[in-house]
């Protein structure tokens, strides 16, 4: 058995309201999200997290957790196989004295149906249809339970499922050239597979807010009924019925 180099990182997605809008941190000179090796000062690895974020971007986290461990080989393109502990943490305010607040819905549109599924019906399925009909049934009804095609219902949390199968069928920028098509999907990337992380980190939160009051932890202390309806509508990338929200709460 050859050996092959690992390194290991911890890694954070942290995600704040800018403006009424979600949004991710990257670090301030390329589109990554802040990460770093664990070091022998470091306690713990949550104490690790917060000191590189708070290094890279000058920001102190409140709320965090472990969101998952990514450890696929040869993630970066480099030969090196790295293992990523992910963490998502939630902020208030914009106090990063460094790093770049980029829009959730620059780096996946589509999650976006506030205003409803234009872009889904009139790019992304069609942009699908090449590779649906190359699985046969298997690939279509993958498609139609990820999307809320043919009738089924959008489900919020599927984030991830979505961007995977986007990758699948070449139509993001991350996927391998070999599958790659000439026209992708809107949407920016980012270095490595943190794109597909973030969708990870978003899926999370979305899943979380329907059991958890995580939500709070992105508002400010005092804030009305309307700015929680919008906050969760934002996080959920579609809009919800206000009288029974309010019922909820």
């Amino acid at each position: 058995m050859t050996s092959e180099p690992i390194a290991a990182e911890v890694l954070a997605v942290i995600v704040a309201l800018v403006d009424g809008e979600p949004c991710v941190l990257t670090l301030p000179d390329a589109p990554r999200l802040p990460a770093g090796p664990v070091l022998p000062g470091h306690r713990s690895l949550q104490t690790a997290v917060r000191a590189w974020v708070e290094e890279q971007t000058g920001l102190r986290i409140g709320y965090l957790e472990q969101l998952y461990t990514f450890a696929d080989r040869d993630r970066e393109g480099g030969g090196t196989r790295t293992i990523s502990v992910s963490y998502l943490g939630l902020v208030r305010g914009l106090r990063a004295r460094a790093g770049q607040w980029r829009h959730w819905y620059a780096l996946f549109p589509w999650e976006d149906q506030r205003a409803g599924d234009a872009l889904l019906t009139g790019t992304v399925a069609p942009a699908l249809q090449p590779w649906m009909r190359d699985g046969g049934r298997s690939r279509r009804e993958r498609c139609a339970i990820t999307f809320g095609l043919d009738g089924r219902a959008w489900q919020p949390d599927l984030t991830l499922q979505r961007y995977e199968v986007l990758y699948e069928a070449g139509l993001v920028a991350e996927s391998p050239a070999e599958w790659r098509r000439d026209e992708l999907v809107p949407g920016e990337r980012l270095d490595g597979d943190h794109r597909r992380i973030l969708a990870t980190g978003i899926a999370r939160l979305r899943a979380t807010i329907q059991y958890r009051p995580v939500v709070f932890e992105l508002l400010p202390p005092q804030f009305t009924l309307s700015q929680l309806q919008a906050c969760v509508e934002a996080l959920a990338g579609r809009i919800v019925h206000t009288q029974n929200f309010r019922r909820l709460v």
